[in-house]
């Protein structure tokens, strides 16, 4: 079985470049375009990396990771915040939530890739 990568975002043009740039690198893809449908799917898949916007309808982005952090049988959920709250109060709470990795939009698609090789190596 492949790794798992969920993007949870709910701008399309983004979610298009991540599946794309993911499923080039041998991933397989899952997307969710809220909140509520990402926990969802972080429990049913059980993704080994979450992309997670930080800013979706329903439950935000800051919700779910504190969610998956609550659930002790999602401990290994790597989760990589992707979201346009660049202040320094935003990352600070998106690292309190529980993130392992934040990364303000817009960002060079080069990096981005490169950090998710190095999260799930």
């Amino acid at each position: 079985m492949g790794i798992k990568v969920l993007i949870a975002d709910d701008e399309p043009n983004i979610v298009v470049s991540l599946e794309f740039m993911l499923k080039r690198e041998g991933y397989e893809v899952i997307v969710a375009r809220d909140g509520n449908e990402a926990l969802e799917a972080i429990r049913r898949e059980r993704p080994n990396l979450v992309l997670l916007d930080g800013m979706m309808p329903g439950l935000s982005g800051f919700g779910v990771c504190e969610a998956v952090r609550a659930d002790l049988s999602l401990g290994g959920t790597r989760i990589l915040m992707l979201t346009a709250k660049g202040r320094e109060a935003d990352v600070a709470r998106g690292v309190g939530a529980g993130a392992d990795a934040y990364v303000i939009k817009p960002f060079s698609t080069r990096d981005l890739m490169q950090q998710v090789r190095d999260m799930l190596a």
